[in-house]
């Protein structure tokens, strides 16, 4: 493809995002709107695809600026085609002749500038030298209503922490150990000229160098190795998961950290994955299947606090709780602008409610490991604190004692409490909360 003809095709993309704002119902994530865009048209090549995806994660990870630049231009923040035409005038640094000759109505190439945007194209140049600096939340690209909660979390850090988030993820893998050693995978990875690093903080983790399909792998196919966070490999392994426990990841979702767990257990004892929803568990099959750990139970559980046989039955439960995702923005950029106040209060909801319900199910002596991927405050500390309020037969244990307990390294983290963050420990954003159940006597 020529430069003008990936513009063209970021701004069909772009476009396809934007409609989801308009169909709550039915929205997909600019991931899936990417995917989908470039799975229908399979002539593209994969230079090409690297590319166009590139640009539009640009564009999306620019949004505040692009919008507050454009109502300083009097142009259209909802519009793609003027968010691209501003990105390249703002960010890349674009004149207007190469605006010009990329915009020039070609095959395959975006239709020439209009009169009105290339007035916009002079209004944008005249603001950008004029118009005075853009507000912190701007500039960190932010919702205004979240800067606060940054700022109350990280201090004078929160700008740092915010900017971190707009930087590209890693590509992380798990090694399942239940097939095989984090050396075995990386040789066998580099037999398929798959270049990768052990993560920093996981001993259970490689580190992928460049964006290239680690799902073709052979080594990926066979359930050496899968997708992970080094984050979330970090959480499922803090829950302290032996062989012959019992255990239940209560939230268990696509089985991410189900997976983990298993691994973690080798094949022994009783590892319970529940969700609500039955679908949701059996996609995970597949997955189980492939890493040889068929020996996961899958529960679909509507109310944990009717489930009897289940009360008091497990040395450890995690609560991968439902979240805003605010530490994983900078793999979901749109999805910081689809978060709203209203959302946020009913995940604190079911934060609260799936915490006080799960309680039940852990053993005298037992561990129940709260988890969430968010950078907030009221998601995080301010849940575990009610919940040890309301729980005063459990008590908190500190995340340095769990952390040498199951892994070597030193630990990176606050007391009781572990924050994980692009910024310090080059991980998605995640907090863990490790609580101890008392001893009946």
């Amino acid at each position: 493809m020529m430069p003008a003809a990936r513009l063209q095709a970021t701004i069909e993309i772009l476009d396809g995002i934007a409609q989801q704002q308009t169909a709550p119902e039915s929205r997909r994530p600019a991931e899936r709107v990417v995917n989908d865009y470039l799975r229908q048209r399979r002539y593209i090549g994969s230079k090409d695809r690297r590319a166009v995806t590139a640009l539009t994660y640009d564009v999306l990870r620019h949004h505040a600026r692009l919008s507050w630049w454009l109502r300083q231009g009097e142009g259209s923040a909802a519009a793609p085609r003027q968010q691209l035409l501003a990105y390249l005038l703002l960010c890349e640094h674009e004149d207007r002749e190469a605006l010009n000759r990329l915009f020039d109505g070609s095959r395959y190439a975006p239709p020439p500038l209009t009169a009105e945007e290339a007035a916009l194209v002079g209004r944008l140049e005249a603001a950008a030298r004029e118009a005075a600096a853009p507000p912190a939340w701007v500039a960190n690209e932010v919702p205004e209503w979240i800067m606060p909660r940054f700022e109350a979390a990280f201090g004078a850090a929160a700008e740092k922490e915010a900017a971190a988030l707009l930087q590209e993820a890693p590509v992380d893998l798990r090694v399942n150990t239940l097939l095989g050693s984090r050396e075995e995978a990386q040789a066998a990875l580099a037999e398929e000229g798959f270049v990768t690093m052990p993560t920093p903080l996981s001993p259970r983790g490689l580190r992928l160098a460049g964006r290239r399909a680690v799902r073709s792998s052979t080594a990926f196919g066979a359930g050496l190795v899968e997708l992970q966070d080094e984050g979330s490999q970090l959480a499922a392994l803090l829950c302290g998961a032996r062989p012959g426990m019992a255990v239940a990841d209560v939230c268990a979702g696509g089985g991410g950290k189900t997976l983990a767990l298993a691994a973690e257990m080798q094949g022994k004892g009783r590892l319970l994955a529940m969700d609500m929803e039955q679908a949701r568990l059996d996609r995970s099959a597949i997955r189980l299947k492939r890493a040889a750990a068929e020996f996961v139970e899958r529960r679909a559980v509507k109310n944990l606090a009717a489930a009897d046989d289940l009360h008091g039955a497990f040395d450890r439960v995690l609560v991968d709780a439902p979240c805003s995702g605010s530490g994983a923005w900078r793999r979901h950029p749109d999805a910081r602008w689809r978060l709203t106040p209203e959302a946020l209060e009913g995940y604190k909801t079911a934060q609260r409610e799936v915490l006080r319900r799960a309680a039940g199910l852990v053993k005298p002596g037992g561990r129940l490991i709260y988890v969430t991927c968010s950078l907030l405050p009221e998601e995080n500390r301010e849940q575990a604190e009610a919940f040890l309020a309301d729980k005063p037969n459990f008590a908190v244990r500190p995340l340095g004692e769990v952390w040498v307990e199951t892994l070597s390294a030193p630990y990176p983290g606050d007391v009781p409490y572990l924050t994980l963050t692009p910024s310090r420990h080059g991980t998605d954003g995640f907090f863990v909360a490790v609580f101890q159940r008392g001893e009946e006597t």
